[in-house]
């Protein structure tokens, strides 16, 4: 299609509005905010770069980022391996592998909220119960440390998210070619090596796509966070989306608030395009 033409840019017209509606004009709004001490309703005197130094100057809100990195590269790194190992399950010549599909894609239709409350009564109440039957101490007391919430959180977000990652990787692994698999099987090809030598590099797309959104939503996750484990034990537990609404909506520091996030927005959009362009500059390599 000829993108001069009037037409082109009379479909793409809405779209184009939305996304600057709803997307750059709020973003750029918020970075001015950021340099103002904006309380919500107004902005008064520019304070310049003295949100931003506060906002490093902030134990709580790097505190926060350092478990929110943490929590990300452990969830990435566990969703995925677990979706793609999902994926290969379903992909085989097994006659419940929709059924399956359908089983293990279940966990992402539940609401962020509603999976916290569930996987909360879990960890306290049935990891408690299970711990008095058997005398194990350590089942006792989940989410009560720091550790157990951790885990806690890395755990919910796998069973959350890996049957989503598993759609993509099926998505992938359905598009191989055939013969190719089976010339590889015909020449004495292991399971193993055919997986490293011959899947890996033909699903590398899946990777690059799967790992993006894995990362933004371990980035950004909040309504989890809030109903697992609400930051605690004292905040240990609270990842940036919630110590940035606590400043916004608990402190009442919109203009500090919008500072940290805007602080956020670049780390989680650095990472994320790396992530892309390493995975990208790999896929050509394999």
């Amino acid at each position: 299609m000829r993108t001069k033409d009037l037409s082109y840019w009379l479909f793409l017209a809405p779209v184009l509005l939305a996304l600057a509606l709803v997307i750059i004009l709020p973003l750029l709004i918020g970075v001015y905010y950021s340099f103002t001490d904006w309380n919500g309703i107004k902005a008064g005197s520019f304070l310049g770069f003295e949100n931003y130094i506060d906002a490093f100057k902030d134990e709580e809100f790097l505190d926060s980022l350092w478990f929110t990195t943490k929590f990300s590269v452990v969830s990435v790194m566990l969703t995925n391996i677990i979706g793609l190992g999902l994926a290969l399950i379903v992909t085989t010549k097994i006659k419940s592998s929709k059924f399956l599909r359908t089983v293990f894609f279940m966990p992402n239709l539940i609401g962020g909220l509603i999976l916290g409350f569930i996987w909360q009564f879990i960890f306290i109440k049935v990891f408690s119960g299970f711990g008095d039957m058997f005398g194990i101490e350590s089942l006792k007391g989940w989410l009560s440390t720091t550790e157990t919430g951790f885990w806690g959180l890395v755990i919910l977000m796998s069973w959350q998210m890996s049957g989503y990652i598993m759609i993509i990787y099926i998505a992938y692994l359905e598009g191989l070619p055939s013969e190719l698999l089976e010339a590889s099987e015909i020449d004495g090809a292991g399971p193993f090596q055919r997986l490293r030598y011959i899947i890996f590099p033909l699903v590398a797309p899946a990777f690059t796509v799967s790992m993006f959104l894995t990362l933004s939503n371990s980035f950004k996750l909040y309504d989890q966070n809030l109903s697992l484990t609400a930051g605690g034990p004292y905040n240990s537990t609270q990842m940036v989306a919630m110590e940035i609404f606590k400043t916004a909506f608990g402190e009442r520091d919109m203009a500090y608030a919008q500072a940290k996030a805007v602080v956020f927005f670049i780390i989680v959009a650095v990472i994320a395009l790396t992530q892309v362009y390493i995975n990208k500059k790999r896929e050509v390599e394999m």
